[in-house]
């Protein structure tokens, strides 16, 4: 039996000129123990089951749905073409048509995924040993900015939505985590936060990172 995961995220910082623009843009974070491995049979078992609940009605109507059409809207208010850069949704319904199902890669990969496909939101993970203490937070690049944190970290174009702390930028926002950003099988703690738009209730951004923190634990 499961225990009761006691879920204390925690919200991101936000660059006041973004938090003008957009009001209702957030962040939110959590850092949790783990391990990459494989994931154990109920994750894998609920995995199929959403893989058999969801087809092409289901990936089609995903622009439609509240959620999706939020960051279907956002992705355009920031200059992304969602039917070229496709928001996480639908870009896990798609590669499941592809597959035919919902590939399992591992204990984290599972758990991003099935709270993706419940809630809408996507949740991306760290390497919680390269996050700040305060934690991750949205602003836009300057000029000099490197995606990572050492030297051989390619240079960002100035205006760019990014995933960042004090020290350095971990990821492009919606986008991959910088090389050598994303947990690796020897990570012990990963940080995992997810992204709040206009259209998108808060209560769907803490259920998602529940689910991840959730199955994490059960792993």
């Amino acid at each position: 039996m499961t225990e009761e995961v006691d879920l204390c995220a925690a919200p991101g910082w936000i660059e006041p000129k973004l938090r003008a623009e957009f009001p209702l843009l957030g962040l939110d974070w959590v850092t949790v123990d783990t391990r990459r491995k494989d994931s154990p049979g109920e994750l894998k078992r609920r995995l199929r089951d959403l893989s058999n609940g969801y087809r092409g009605e289901n990936v089609v109507a995903i622009r439609q749905q509240p959620v999706g059409h939020a960051y279907r809207v956002f992705f355009r208010e920031i200059g992304l073409d969602p039917d070229v850069t496709r928001p996480p949704l639908e870009r896990a319904g798609l590669d499941r048509l592809m597959h035919g199902h919902f590939v399992s890669r591992g204990l984290l990969e599972d758990a991003l995924l099935v709270a993706l496909i419940e809630t809408g939101v996507g949740v991306w993970a760290l390497d919680a040993d390269l996050v700040d203490a305060a934690g991750p937070g949205i602003r836009t690049t300057v000029d000099g900015d490197r995606l990572g944190a050492t030297e051989y970290g390619s240079y960002l174009q100035a205006g760019r939505l990014v995933v960042a702390d004090a020290a350095c930028v971990h990821a492009i926002l919606f986008g991959d985590a910088a090389p050598g950003h994303a947990p690796t099988a020897q990570t012990s703690r990963v940080t995992l936060f997810a992204v709040r738009v206009d259209g998108v209730p808060a209560i769907h951004v803490e259920e998602a990172l529940w689910i991840c923190v959730e199955a994490l634990n059960a792993g």
